[in-house]
């Protein structure tokens, strides 16, 4: 028998069945402050915006308008620029741009922008740890694995239906059912009830489930989640050093598999780094993002 394969059984005895259960998800401080640093960001600029409006503006802060920072407005407005050369009403250039920088991000390190930047993302995830602590093992885990790989399927529907009602409509209709929309503009009077409905379903749904509106309606979520298939740098799991203690399954708040691959090429992967040997995995440099080949 090998060196190697006796120092990974030495390793395996380490983690016995007790301490894998009791393995939990190294903190991941870096991430943690970046969401908190978007999330004040983006509620600071949309409360800037509707001061504007009364002619009163937050120093050193931008004062656009929620659709003006939002990468999705360029996505859905593409249509739109191309047949008449206009922009879809409320989109601005800025959309275009953080469309472009969200997509060279994307296909270089994957989503990036849901699992670190996005505010909803980070927000439906705080709520989440809500329904952690109630619910323990059983949180993220209440609907079936294979009933919940049909849903995810459903943001592509979302995806289609808003792209279909933009470019027919030349509005942004979509804003009346976004849950994004109404969390950061709640207080302007702008936000439709269907919006207020939805927020309060997601953020219900959010104490059952992580991520709910990521995983099974966000539109841009499944535009990005796309580049997973051919993503420069993937998240890959070293089958030789792996001791099958499938801690980076239990840390995944997308529910991946990742102890069953040896490159996450799942279109739901967000690319949070949380299954990561620097977060979740016991064995050092087994599942980690790497630019190397897959075998």
């Amino acid at each position: 028998m090998s060196q190697q394969v006796l120092d990974i059984q030495q390793k395996s005895s380490i983690v016995s069945s007790d301490a894998k259960k009791s393995i939990k998800r190294k903190s991941n401080k870096f991430r943690v402050g970046i969401q908190i640093f978007f999330f004040i960001l983006i509620a600071l600029i949309s409360i800037n915006h509707t001061l504007s409006e009364k002619g009163i503006t937050i120093p050193f802060l931008s004062s656009a308008s929620l659709h003006a920072i939002c990468p999705f407005g360029g996505v859905v407005s593409m249509y739109k620029l191309v047949t008449t050369g206009t922009f879809v009403q409320k989109i601005h250039e800025s959309s275009f741009v953080l469309m472009t920088i969200m997509f060279i991000a994307a296909i270089g390190f994957g989503p990036l922008f849901c699992g670190w930047v996005c505010p909803f993302g980070s927000f439906q995830e705080w709520i989440g740890g809500i329904g952690r602590k109630v619910f323990k093992k059983k949180y993220n885990h209440f609907i079936s694995y294979k009933f919940d790989t049909y849903l995810r399927y459903l943001r592509y529907v979302v995806l289609f239906w808003v792209i279909y009602i933009t470019a027919t409509s030349g509005k942004l209709l979509f804003s009346d059912v976004d849950p994004y929309y109404a969390l950061f503009n709640f207080w302007s009077g702008e936000v439709a009830i269907q919006a207020f409905i939805m927020l309060m379903v997601i953020i219900i749904a959010s104490l059952f489930v992580e991520r709910p509106w990521c995983k099974y309606l966000c539109p841009y979520g499944a535009v990005l989640g796309i580049a997973n298939l051919f993503r420069i740098f993937k998240i890959k799991r070293n089958a030789s050093t792996c001791i099958s203690c499938s801690a980076c399954d239990r840390a995944c708040p997308m529910n991946i598999r990742v102890s069953s691959v040896k490159a996450v090429r799942n279109h739901q992967c967000i690319s949070c780094m949380q299954c990561t040997s620097e977060t979740a995995c016991p064995i050092s440099d087994t599942v980690q993002m790497s630019l190397k080949g897959d075998k």
